[in-house]
């Protein structure tokens, strides 16, 4: 027996002016670029996947393993056609070979230059090259936007059930258990998905809260009890100006459980609907969240300016927040990381000690909303220097290796300010303590990202303050100019009703909901 296995990930951002280029694809690896072979497995193995998932259910079932790619990028914008089409070439050529199943780690968001849905267009060329029948199952990200494309080719599929998403490698092992129960010929798995006319807002979207807790939980509790194979909420990625984004749910079922999962399907479908408005985040004036974190009387307090977030596409390079923080007068601040390749340099080369004056972010524009960038006059002393690289040691992720590239510490009075060469979401601690600075120890901290800063600073976090920066990842939708959106779509349009679902089989009966008022 034989499996092909391939991880490739990337939320891709559209509104963002960052290209991706193959050489971005090196999350996880110490290469310049996606791994192979080998090295993907080593990149991938132990690690919480659901690659390494599959590498577990291969090694139990005594399968052979071809690890043809290990391809994961930084949220950022489109993706260059020559960057997917070598990857798509690269699983190509392996399921080529012959094999048993096809086990792919995906997103679910990523967008190429030519496809809209570029994880349903890899699985079109996969199935068009394999004999039919061949299982393909997929692991995707919470966030993942769908196209039929993407449905009608798979064989199971899985989301992540958590945000921030820590049950990776669970997910993985999910959909491995459908995969072997139909290799056992003990399963034959239908899928059944509806996509809403809804953007959900990401700072409403964490199954750990409501308005998603009992969606989530109630699918989770279906799974759990045996009414269905698998059954994936999907809150989706809003930053892709694509046909196909939206709020999903996917159910894996038996035929002989059809009933049971369209019922399933119908019920999680209707309870979201029910609640759109409660996924939309009211934003409030930048300067306004800082003088409410200024006036908490304990520490430490996350300060989170998820409008500049790269885990959804952001430059991390706009300094507004960091300068009303400084402003205002907080003290005692760790902060970052902010991108700034060209800063990092200047400090690397005035070296440790020194006082430096430089001008720091503000390097990128964003013609999309319309936006320049501002850099941001500091003056300090540099603390430290590091290579960037680290372990991540916490829930999420757990076991990768990363790198922010070359790291400088800039000490402005209190305020530790972090500048590295690569973006990275600061969803583990490590992007501070691997300068052996302990986050847990300040007052404030600083942080671009919208959600998964929470798997690594909730559990230390006396208050958490979310701030609107600006950014490709502002969670005001109205400033975004979307174009390839179906219309009309809540909470863009004010009358709503549900002509725009989507769902498959494309026979099903449709949901049967008021429009909104």
């Amino acid at each position: 027996m034989k499996f092909v296995i391939a991880l490739i990930r990337h939320e891709t951002n559209t509104f963002s002016p960052v290209p991706t280029q193959l050489s971005d694809f090196r999350r996880g690896t110490t290469l310049n670029g996606p791994a192979y072979g080998d090295a993907a497995r080593m990149a991938c193995e132990g690690t919480n996947s659901a690659a390494a998932a599959y590498l577990d259910l291969a090694r139990d079932m005594g399968a052979d393993v071809d690890f043809a790619v290990c391809a994961n990028a930084v949220p950022s914008g489109l993706v260059t056609r020559e960057a997917f089409e070598h990857l798509c070439d690269t699983v190509v050529h392996s399921a080529k070979q012959g094999c048993d199943a096809i086990l792919l780690d995906l997103h679910g968001a990523m967008v190429v230059d030519g496809y809209a849905d570029a994880e349903g267009e890899l699985l079109r060329r996969l199935r068009a090259c394999t004999p039919a029948g061949l299982p393909i199952g997929v692991a995707l990200d919470f966030h993942a936007n769908f196209s039929r494309e993407l449905i009608r080719h798979a064989t199971a599929i899985a989301g992540y059930c958590t945000y921030p998403h820590v049950d990776v490698y669970e997910t993985g092992a999910r959909v491995g258990r459908s995969i072997r129960a139909l290799l056992e010929r003990r399963s034959a798995p239908v899928l059944l998905w509806r996509r809403l006319p809804m953007l959900t807002h990401m700072l409403r979207q964490t199954p750990a809260m409501q308005p998603m807790k009992d969606i989530m939980d109630r699918a989770m509790q279906a799974e759990r009890d045996g009414e269905v194979c698998n059954a994936s909420v999907f809150g989706g990625f809003p930053l892709s100006d694509i046909p196909c984004a939206g709020f999903s749910v996917v159910i894996v079922t038996e035929r002989d459980r059809l009933a049971q999962g369209q019922q399933l399907l119908d019920e999680l479908c209707t309870l979201a609907w029910a609640r759109r408005a409660d996924f939309v985040f009211p934003a409030a004036p930048v300067a306004e969240s800082i003088a409410q974190a200024k006036r908490l009387p304990q520490g430490p307090v996350i300060l989170v300016d998820h409008g500049d977030n790269c885990g959804a596409g952001g430059t991390t390079d706009i300094m507004a927040v960091l300068q009303e923080v400084l402003a205002q007068g907080l003290e005692d601040v760790v902060a970052g990381p902010f991108c700034d390749p060209a800063s990092v340099a200047t400090l690397f080369d005035a070296g440790v000690g020194a006082e430096v004056t430089l001008d720091v972010g503000g390097k990128t524009d964003m013609p999309a909303l319309q936006l320049q960038g501002q850099p941001l006059r500091l003056c300090g002393v540099v603390e430290r220097l590091t290579d960037g690289d680290y372990t991540v040691t916490g829930p999420m992720y757990t076991g990768m290796r990363l790198s922010l590239g070359r790291t400088a510490v800039l000490r402005v009075g209190t305020v530790r300010i972090f500048i590295s060469e690569r973006p990275q979401e600061p969803y583990d601690t490590g992007v501070f303590t691997h300068a052996g600075v302990d986050p847990a120890q300040a007052r404030y901290v600083l942080l671009k990202s919208r959600q998964h800063f929470r798997a690594g600073f909730e559990p230390f976090a006396r208050h958490i303050v979310l701030v609107s920066g600006l950014g490709v990842c502002s969670s005001d939708y109205s400033l975004f100019p979307f174009q390839q959106l179906p219309r009309p779509m809540y909470p863009l349009d004010a009358d709503v009703g549900l002509e725009q679902t989507e769902s498959w089989p494309a026979a099903m009966p449709p949901m049967t909901s008021g429009a909104v008022a």
